[in-house]
């Protein structure tokens, strides 16, 4: 949501931490925080390599030089692509993406798929993370620093003063 400038709006400025990830997957990964704790869930779901891609994927994008993009889309291929890759992902389509592709790299030539793992992402893992005891207790300590529990009690003390 954006004022008429468009700015994001005052209440989507103040959003932070994991109220902010609750939002979006995209604000998640926006957030290294979010990314991390997103990870140790994944990994916990032995899906890491899915978020792992995807920023591989964000980083080759803002990859300069022919050479660079050669050796980054071998990486990206070897490591997440192909038949015997490490950390292989499951995408629709990625028999048709062979090694000849990595000769002529560019900026988007793993889009495709890295829609596919963020849909994924999206539709699957996502919603398991919101509900996962790794984002709850997360939120749980964010709460806690924000109203610490003397306020708290402080306030309580003053309502039951008040309210006798």
């Amino acid at each position: 949501i954006n004022d008429s400038e468009g700015h994001p709006s005052s209440s989507q400025q103040t959003l932070k931490g994991t109220s902010k990830w609750a939002t979006s997957l995209e604000n998640l990964l926006e957030d290294p925080e979010g990314v991390k704790r997103f990870r140790e869930f994944l990994k916990k779901e032995f899906s890491e390599e899915n978020v792992l891609f995807w920023l591989a994927c964000e980083e080759f994008k803002k990859t300069q030089g022919k050479k660079q993009m050669q050796e980054k889309a071998k990486e990206i291929y070897m490591t997440f692509l192909s038949s015997k890759a490490s950390s292989q992902v499951n995408v629709e389509g990625q028999s048709r993406l062979n090694e000849t592709i990595l000769e002529t790299p560019h900026p988007l030539m793993f889009q495709k798929l890295q829609d596919q793992i963020f849909n994924l992402m999206k539709y699957d893992s996502y919603s398991r993370f919101l509900k996962s005891d790794i984002f709850l207790n997360h939120k749980k300590s964010e709460e806690q620093e924000e109203n610490p529990p003397e306020a708290q009690t402080a306030a309580k003390r003053a309502s039951r003063i008040y309210n006798t």
